[in-house]
């Protein structure tokens, strides 16, 4: 009886990776991203990047500038030096200057808000996507993304990650050229290992942005704890004085 067991077992397991190996071609293969909502200096930085490079097209409407503020260790003057550039109040929700009018003619739609995108896509899709954008000038602004192909937006962030151009693979059936790599053709301003936490930062800090209680949750989470053993302490001595003269 063993035997069948085992082997419906292997192949549920080769199926599996079948199926993990076939998602990831799907998708590209995403790179582990790395992000750690515990790494407060990350998150800093990420939002600060976020804003200087992100927000000018994209909105975070459901989150404050305030919160942000709270959650992140600044200031309300830090804050509104270093990451509010709309004259925006503390409490205002990010929303981006740009319009889906204004959008909609620089690329043809308007750009998403991106306050849940973590949630919906994952941090690592986030931090390959960032690092995937390539020249093609095919496209209407010169840009292509490997992971999302035909993205409507440039590179925010070419200066510091360079021009990259893609290294195709084998002409499939269908007569594509799939994108199988990139060749930096014009170094940024910071190094592959900088860019990368650069990125990481970013993901990270929409990682938070799509659940800032996250960061809270640990700190909760102990005093849900306790209150659970000292009613559960309470419940026993209870029932113990309940049944005491019962036998």
């Amino acid at each position: 009886m063993k035997r069948p067991f085992l082997s419906r077992a292997a192949t549920f397991a080769a199926g599996l990776l079948i199926s993990a190996s076939a998602l990831a071609s799907e998708t590209g293969g995403l790179q582990q991203s790395g992000t750690d909502l515990d790494d407060k200096a990350s998150l800093q930085r990420g939002a600060a990047l976020y804003m200087n490079y992100c927000s000018g097209c994209h909105s975070l409407k459901y989150v404050r500038y305030a919160r942000i503020g709270e959650d992140l260790g600044l200031t309300e003057d830090q804050v509104q030096a270093n990451l509010n550039f709309t004259g925006a109040k503390i409490g205002d929700h990010v929303i981006s200057p740009m319009t889906a009018e204004m959008g909609l003619a620089a690329f043809g739609k308007a750009p998403p808000d991106l306050s849940v995108i973590a949630r919906v896509r994952g941090s690592d899709w986030i931090y390959t996507y960032l690092k995937s954008f390539y020249l093609d000038e095919s496209r209407p602004l010169g840009w292509n993304n490997k992971l999302f192909p035909n993205a409507s937006m440039p590179n925010p962030l070419w200066e510091m990650q360079g021009l990259q151009q893609p290294v195709f693979g084998a002409k499939t059936a269908s007569g594509e050229l799939p994108v199988e790599g990139f060749s930096i053709s014009q170094a940024g301003s910071q190094t592959p290992q900088q860019f990368d936490q650069t990125v990481r930062d970013i993901a990270a800090f929409l990682e938070y942005a799509g659940e800032p209680a996250a960061l809270k949750r640990p700190a909760l989470g102990v005093w849900v704890i306790l209150f659970l053993s000292f009613f559960t302490l309470m419940a026993w001595l209870l029932k113990k004085e309940y049944w005491r003269d019962v036998h």
